[in-house]
């Protein structure tokens, strides 16, 4: 949900999107219409048959306008009732909230309300907003999240009050009401940016890892080599619904025509909106040095810079995007032939698929959805489909969801 009012010369007159982006670039008027428009385009990706639509949360920024992604999701749980989509949640970053029991009762609440659709995803959070913009020391943010979310599931789980005393939080009564619908609790996700930290916690829950990066399944290769072992050295099966990842997609009738609908809103977005400071993508003690040595060139590597880079993907071309895999755009088979190939290629059995991207208006971003669900899912939707995806919401026993008044249910259009 970026903001597409940054003027053509931010990068040149503005150190970053993030943190101390000037408040003065703010329209709020503009703001109201976006929200609006970006909600009717979820609605619009559940009644055309996506399996979940998702929200997320950042802070301090013109690249995501979702500072609250439970609100976001208050706003869609009842919107959803009449399709077969659940909702996505990934999600809370449980050491931003002081006490993290807040995240365990939203959660709980938007899971009773959409009728026990929720699916929940527990990031660390990014440097840019746990350190800079909620003033989080960078070398606990780990600590502080592992005990956010071990207090969130045994809230969840728990058929007692129970009293729970921290490192960071200290509570006498633990006691959410209501407690989520799902039993024991809504399936839970674990998305990263590819620490080697966060892979092993996700393998050590028994929850699938999710890649969160902008630099599509080329890049993501590498990853989830790293990952798939941890997955083998843990004991656990290679079921692929165990991984996912985020992909930029654009679907047109032809190749030629994708890069006329779609090239100058995928510019945009990599030339403004991940126009960071450099000083704000990793604060000190943030990383791990064993997650920094992964990622940084080797030492004597005539290459310089890390593959994951903005500051590079800001200079890319439409042809370089499309052959480095960070967009998979173009025709309807051209879509498909990529997307299966890195699915099966890197074991990867979740999509998060990023329908609109940067500047792009509402028609268009719904067109690409037309596209994509009526042209692309049905011969993507068998792969795996063997596999059995123990972590997606299952039916409530004895539980019939309430059926949504329709006069209430009109959307602007």
């Amino acid at each position: 949900m970026p903001f597409d009012g940054l003027p053509d010369d931010f990068k040149a007159n503005h150190r970053s999107v993030w943190v101390d982006i000037s408040p003065e670039l703010q329209d709020v008027k503009r703001m109201h219409v976006l929200f609006n428009d970006y909600l009717d385009e979820l609605e619009y990706a559940a009644v055309k048959g996506f399996d979940a639509i998702g929200v997320n949360e950042h802070h301090s920024n013109a690249y995501g306008l979702m500072s609250s992604p439970n609100m976001m999701g208050a706003a869609l749980s009842r919107r959803i009732m009449d399709t077969q989509a659940q909702l996505l949640v990934m999600g809370d970053a449980v050491s931003l909230y002081n006490p993290p029991i807040r995240v365990a009762e939203e959660l709980a609440m938007l899971d009773v309300m959409c009728g026990g659709r929720l699916i929940t995803g527990f990031p660390v959070g990014s440097s840019q907003d746990a350190n800079f913009a909620y003033g989080v020391k960078p070398a606990s943010m780990r600590a502080k999240h592992r005990e956010g979310f071990d207090l969130v599931l045994k809230a969840w789980k728990s058929k007692e009050v129970f009293s729970f005393n921290g490192r960071f939080t200290k509570l006498r009564y633990v006691n959410p009401w209501p407690k989520p619908l799902q039993n024991p609790h809504p399936p839970i996700w674990m998305p990263g940016s590819g620490s080697v930290e966060t892979m092993d916690f996700a393998v050590e829950m028994d929850v699938p890892f999710f890649l969160l990066s902008y630099f599509g399944a080329n890049f993501a290769r590498g990853n989830f080599e790293k990952y798939w072992e941890r997955v083998e050295l843990a004991g656990r099966d290679r079921n692929p619904h165990r991984a996912g990842m985020v992909q930029l997609v654009m679907v047109a009738d032809t190749d030629a025509e994708a890069k006329k609908l779609y090239e100058k809103h995928v510019q945009y977005f990599y030339q403004r909106c991940t126009h960071i400071y450099p000083g704000f993508t990793e604060a000190p003690g943030y990383k791990t040095v064993r997650s920094l040595k992964d990622v940084l060139p080797a030492k004597g590597s005539a290459v310089k810079s890390r593959p994951d880079s903005f500051a590079a993907a800001q200079k890319y071309s439409w042809e370089e995007l499309i052959e480095q895999g960070i967009v998979i755009g173009g025709s309807p088979e051209t879509v498909r032939e990529r997307l299966e190939a890195a699915a099966k290629e890197s074991s990867i059995g979740n999509w998060i698929l990023l329908m609109h991207i940067g500047s792009m208006p509402r028609e268009l971003a719904m067109h690409n959805i037309d596209m994509f669900t009526e042209k692309v899912m049905p011969s993507l939707s068998p792969i795996f489909a063997e596999s059995p995806h123990n972590w997606w919401p299952k039916a409530v026993e004895g539980f019939e969801a309430t059926q949504v008044d329709p006069v209430a249910r009109s959307v602007r259009r």
